[in-house]
């Protein structure tokens, strides 16, 4: 079994931050690590939650490029696709986001992806980003 997936229950949500996501449709040198994570999600093991952040952060390479094709395919794989669920930003999310930053002095991005995580059950956070390393309420997969 995998290091990632040692760590997460099969069945269970978990919301991926936008470097994983990246990394492995660039097929770069860290896509590797999460490579397991997303079998897992398309063998039906467990889901993926993508905020409106990650959306945006991963649709930025595709619309920097004009490539309106591929923006297409990656916004219908985070939104609909088959594992996958994208949480939108609502207000309660919204205020939790803004305590979170306060007590862990976040960056609003990953206070808001640390929000919705909570908001939608997650039973994890996978992310590359250290910002995370302080928070209590759900285990952070780095």
């Amino acid at each position: 079994m995998d290091l990632i997936l040692d760590q997460i229950p099969a069945g269970a949500s978990i919301l991926i931050d936008t470097n994983p996501i990246i990394y492995f449709l660039k097929n770069s040198n860290s896509a590797s690590r999460y490579q397991p994570l997303f079998e897992a999600v398309q063998q039906g093991r467990n889901e993926l939650v993508v905020t409106p952040i990650t959306l945006a952060e991963v649709l930025g390479g595709p619309a920097r490029t004009g490539n309106e094709v591929l923006l297409e395919r990656y916004e219908q794989a985070l939104t609909g696709g088959a594992g996958w669920r994208f949480v939108a930003l609502d207000a309660g999310i919204a205020v939790h986001a803004a305590r979170l930053r306060a007590r862990y002095r976040l960056k609003l991005p990953d206070a808001i992806q640390l929000a919705t995580a909570l908001a939608a059950g997650c039973f994890a956070v996978v992310t590359h980003d250290r910002d995370f390393s302080a928070v209590t309420e759900i285990p952070i997969i780095a």
